[in-house]
Order: C-alpha cells, then structure tokens, then sequence
C-alpha cells in the first residue's frame, strides 16, 4: 500500500482530523484532504483570540467540504497567554511582513502544540489515522511550531503519549510545510477553493486591512501565483 498526496496511507480508513481556522492554508488543506477521499473530523479554536472572524469562514469551509466540525472553548486561556497582540489587548498588531522582527507580537506561545493536543486526543478517541494542520515555509521564520524540527518532535511525543492507543501509521500531516504560500494558493485555485471565504487579517474587522503581516503575506502570495485576489482590503 502507498500512501496519498497529503501522507494518509492507501487502503487504511482514511479518517483525519484537521486544525481548521478559516485562514486560507487550512482551508486549501481541507479541500484536498477532501479530494483525496478523507473523512474529515475538523476542530476550529476560540482560544481568546482578539477576534472571531475566522470562526465564521471555518464554518462556510467545513459546510461546504462536509464531515463533522466543532469548534472548542478555549476562551479561558487568553489571560495565561500574554504578550501576543492576538490574545493581549495591550500589545498592538503590527504591519509589515513575516520576516520583520516586528512579528514577534503576533506569536501566541505553544499555540499550535496546544491545538494539536486536543486534536490528538480526539483522533485516538474516535480512531482517526491522522491529524492535520497547514502550516507552510513562510511560516517558519517567525513561528516556531509551524517548523519541519517541530513537527517531527511533536510526532514522536505523540507516540509516545499514546503508545498503545494509535493505529501504527498514525501520523502528523503538514502536506505544505515546504511549500510557500503562492503554492498553497495555485494548489486552492487548482482545488476550485473559493478563496473569498477564507480570512486571513489579524485585525478582524469587516474587511481585511491590508496591512498586518497575514495581508501582506496574503497579498503577495495571489500576485506571485498569478492568480486573482477576490479578497475586500481596507488598504490598497
């Protein structure tokens, strides 16, 4: 048996959950994974976060895919993770790009570990053979958890955690973390994914500013994969 485009092996009920926050990389995952046949168990986080608009893109995403999506209370850390202006009031949301050091402020400490501990948890409970998030290269100078070292350590402490308990080819999918985010973007417009019901600002008002690192990024990433941008900027 091989295995699939994304890492889910052949011939194994293809049951996966995956870290859906209403961004465009989760969402670009989740119609793949769908297109490859998974049966999709999707978990989106209100972890007191300074706003909930992505909740409602994961929402349209997972209506659209089909399969079972939750969305956990996480509410109650916030005050546990401060100095991140994404869960602090006090600290302001930076622009720029994701390689200005500027973008430390956007860090929410363990954010992705955390998130995929309760997925994890979930999958052994209900005999997922995976879980999944999409974290890619343009990440990875700014955010820890979303590095290719991380994820393998993360992947080894789950078997250990769960020695027992998980299916052997149990695996941690991070199909693009070595791809930039204008290949993410080709692979959505290869998908058909209506990127206009996905929200990457973090400033979270009606319309996406323009200007903070998840814009600018997003910008950039439609331009290089010369595909269009339907996405509403406050800015620009």
């Amino acid at each position: 048996m091989g295995y699939g485009p994304s890492g889910v092996k052949a011939g194994k009920p293809r049951k996966v959950v995956l870290v859906l926050s209403g961004g465009l990389d989760s969402t670009v995952l989740a119609h793949r994974l769908r297109a490859e046949g998974c049966d999709l168990t999707m978990l989106s986080f209100n972890y007191g976060q300074s706003h909930r608009r992505e909740l409602e893109f994961a929402w349209r995403t997972a209506a659209r895919v089909g399969g079972v999506h939750r969305v956990v209370n996480l509410g109650t850390i916030a005050d546990l993770l401060s100095g991140s202006s994404l869960t602090d009031s006090a600290v302001a949301t930076p622009d720029g790009h994701y390689s200005d050091a500027s973008m430390r402020a956007t860090v929410v400490p363990n954010r992705n570990a955390i998130m995929l501990d309760v997925a994890v948890a979930h999958a052994v409970a209900i005999g997922a053979v995976a879980v999944a998030y999409g974290a890619h290269a343009g990440d990875h100078p700014i955010y820890p958890d979303c590095r290719p070292s991380f994820v393998a350590a993360y992947e080894q402490m789950v078997r250990v955690a769960n020695q027992g308990f998980l299916d052997p080819d149990f695996a941690v999918l991070t199909p693009f973390i070595t791809m930039h985010k204008s290949e993410v973007v080709a692979e959505g417009a290869r998908l058909g994914v209506p990127f206009a019901d996905t929200w990457s600002c973090y400033r979270g008002g009606a319309r996406h500013c323009g200007t903070c690192g998840t814009c600018v990024e997003r910008r950039e990433a439609f331009s290089v994969a010369n595909v269009a941008d339907p996405t509403e900027y406050k800015v620009g």
